[in-house]
């Protein structure tokens, strides 16, 4: 199967999805209208840097929550592995398996990648802040773990209150 090359951009409304989580439920984005969600691809569980991804989303949760925000993980990884790895690293957070990387490559992450001389297709690891209206608000393409959880919040900061949320 190749990878769509297609780049979401600011603005745009994020493609809905229905994909397993851990526990074979089925969740759907649009499960979370009306919310920020946080939608990161990675490329798969317990491996040093997607399971230091993961752990960093897991210890700021609170925070996120507090700036209305949901986290949500896909990756291509089937249901047992993110139901072992959610609960090897006490993730508090859907993580959703997408091994046919159909929405992956709807969300454009799906690309060819190259190591060792050799090339394949795989998921770049890439964060989406999708806003309350569904639309992508912000897109961090190929990330760097160290520190990437500070920029989101940073970003869900900048984004002012949040709309149709609790005032305190």
């Amino acid at each position: 199967m190749t990878a769509q090359n297609t780049s979401l951009l600011v603005g745009d409304p994020a493609p809905d999805f229905a994909l397993q989580d851990a526990q074979g439920n089925l969740v759907k984005l649009s499960d979370f209208a009306g919310r920020r969600v946080v939608l990161y691809f990675y490329p798969r569980d317990n491996t040093p840097g997607c399971t230091k991804e993961a752990c960093a989303f897991n210890t700021v949760l609170a925070q996120l929550a507090d700036l209305g925000a949901q986290v949500i993980g896909i990756s291509p990884d089937d249901v047992a592995s993110h139901k072992k790895f959610a609960a090897k690293f006490g993730l508090a957070f859907p993580l959703l398996s997408d091994p046919e990387h159909v929405v992956a490559e709807r969300y454009g992450v799906w690309q060819a990648k190259k190591n060792y001389g050799k090339t394949y297709f795989g998921v770049v690891r890439t964060t989406f802040i999708i806003d309350e209206q569904g639309r992508i608000a912000r897109v961090f393409p190929k990330v760097r773990v160290e520190g990437h959880e500070v920029q989101v919040l940073e970003a869900l900061a900048n984004f002012g209150p949040q709309k149709g949320g609790a005032a305190d």
